[in-house]
């Protein structure tokens, strides 16, 4: 019955999205949910960080039925972290869902997702890392905003705080530069770019996790990428595999349908040992984002970094290559 019903939710993931819509901006007051959908979160000390964080937004945290429990590397059940979203969707009086961290496990939940449900309430979902892959999931099947921006458990500094903010509860589209590195250098290294392309693009904004997206080719639940602006950052890859993961994207037919790139952060990816004679991650990424001759730059504060973007999906973004900026040209919410 299961394999019936995971069959079903993939042939549904195959038809085309509805017409964009833009969820409703956060309110200070507003209740939001707290969910699990991958890794878990077993310490109660944790748990309290991430509800004072959100309190100290504002907002008021609901947790989800399932949050504190865990099945192996996951917080519960595949059926229960799914059934935690589909309800914090059902829910009228959650005007948006937090995922607390990612980790891995939300592919596996994407065929227990209801998107008549989802589709029929949208609202902000919140997250970064393994989030992607329900990011991908809601830009293909469910039609509405999403935010690729920290976990409700991240650090939160300013920097990212105000980035959420403007776009979350004040509706503006700001235009997104690197913050200013504080460092006693004559060139300070923190916050640069690297340009592949030059020009400007815009484009529908699609992406996250390399290693979540890719993972996904083939199954379904990845949305139309052609003229978008694809961003993607990573964490703890080395060189080749980066370069095994866009090779798979360039054979797919995604780059080129593309209509700039934006490559963010990816921590912990440097070569490894001193005698490592391959490719860095600048070359591999100099392989295939320069043949692509569109607008494509390397270094924009996205992914596993404290100081970050928040990114809405499905909103029309401007990049300038060569300044290393990302203008939304349209408000994210409603």
């Amino acid at each position: 019955m299961m394999l019936a019903g995971m069959g079903a939710a993939l042939v549904a993931a195959k038809a085309p999205p509805p017409e964009h819509v833009k969820p409703p901006r956060l309110r200070p007051g507003d209740i939001v949910g707290l969910v699990e959908p991958a890794g878990f979160t077993d310490d109660l000390f944790d748990l309290d960080v991430v509800k004072e964080t959100i309190v100290a937004m504002g907002l008021k945290p609901k947790p989800a039925r399932h949050l504190l429990e865990r099945h192996g590397y996951l917080a519960g059940k595949d059926e229960d972290r799914a059934a935690d979203l589909n309800a914090m969707f059902a829910d009228r009086e959650v005007k948006a869902v937090f995922a607390v961290r990612g980790g891995w496990g939300c592919a596996r939940i994407l065929p227990y997702l209801d998107f008549t449900t989802i589709r029929a309430n949208p609202k902000l979902l919140i997250g970064f890392s393994d989030i992607t892959a329900l990011h991908m999931a809601f830009a293909a099947r469910a039609g509405f905003t999403t935010i690729h921006g920290p976990n409700a458990a991240s650090s939160w500094p300013r920097f990212s705080w105000d980035a959420f903010r403007a776009i979350a509860f004040d509706g503006a589209t700001p235009l997104l530069t690197n913050p200013q590195a504080k460092e006693d250098r004559l060139v300070p290294l923190g916050g640069r770019i690297r340009t592949f392309g030059s020009g400007r693009a815009s484009g529908r904004l699609l992406g996250g996790n390399l290693t979540v997206l890719t993972a996904l080719m083939g199954t379904g639940w990845l949305p139309d990428f052609t003229g978008a602006i694809l961003f993607l950052e990573d964490v703890d890859e080395a060189p080749y595999r980066i370069d095994r993961m866009l090779t798979q994207l360039s054979l797919a037919g995604v780059l080129r349908k593309l209509a700039g790139l934006v490559f963010g952060q990816c921590t912990s990816c440097g070569a490894t040992g001193p005698s490592y004679g391959g490719f860095t991650l600048s070359q591999v990424l100099e392989q295939h984002l320069r043949p692509l001759g569109i607008p494509a730059f390397q270094g924009a504060a996205i992914g596993h970094v404290a100081n970050q973007f928040s990114l809405p999906l499905g909103v029309r973004a401007e990049i300038d290559a060569d300044a290393g900026s990302i203008r939304l040209l349209e408000p994210a919410v409603s």
